[in-house]
């Protein structure tokens, strides 16, 4: 076995922390109520689990992979940028694989935790301002670009597996939100319905809130 394959099990302790980190953050940020919402975060917490104990701790994708394909694929950390090794990229492809991920992983933290402090806040009022002047959901929008951000920097079988899950889970929570905020709201909420898109926004909002920055 790969003395790099050694060092790569001794930061099983870094899965640990990472797996704890996303736990915590994941139950406070969206605050299941009832067992829809457990069950997405459930599964959110899946993907976090699956995604870390790879990074970290044993290379279950690569080491598929690397029996299933003609890849000449080392168990070496750096080779579950899985993309740039599969591509045969090397270290700068990997480098460019992490900085992509994260140009979509850091704005999804940001629309989760905005959406958060918004609605914390705000308890009992419909939140039109901030971030939900541009889309209805920005928790779940975050949510899903942190995902495909992973997805780009350390894709792995199981998270390949359980993102399309992930997302149907939330696509379908976000209506029943919306059905339970037109019963509270009414008429203000189906106009805020109109104006305001659910997951992507308005090219033409996106550009006003470019030029206003």
């Amino acid at each position: 076995m790969n003395i790099d394959y050694h060092q790569w099990l001794s930061m099983w302790p870094y899965a640990a922390i990472a797996i704890t980190v996303a736990a915590w953050a994941l139950y406070h940020l969206f605050a299941p109520a009832n067992w829809r919402e457990w069950a997405g975060a459930g599964l959110v917490q899946a993907f976090a689990i699956a995604l870390y104990a790879e990074m970290y701790g044993f290379p279950l994708t690569l080491y598929f992979l690397s029996g299933a394909l003609p890849v000449d694929a080392p168990l070496v950390h750096h080779d579950g940028h899985l993309w740039a090794t599969l591509l045969g990229y090397g270290a700068v492809g990997a480098t460019v694989e992490m900085v992509l991920g994260y140009a979509l992983i850091i704005p999804g933290l940001f629309l989760i935790a905005k959406g958060w402090v918004k609605v914390y806040c705000n308890p009992d009022d419909l939140v039109r301002h901030g971030v939900y002047r541009l889309i209805r959901h920005p928790q779940y929008t975050g949510l899903f670009l942190v995902i495909a951000g992973q997805l780009v920097h350390w894709p792995t079988i199981p998270t390949f597996i359980l993102s399309p899950i992930i997302v149907a889970v939330y696509v379908r929570l976000a209506l029943r939100e919306e059905r339970r905020m037109t019963e509270k709201f009414g008429s203000d909420y189906l106009d805020y319905q109109r104006d305001v898109p659910r997951f992507l926004p308005k090219w033409s909002d996106l550009r006003a809130l470019v030029a206003a920055g």
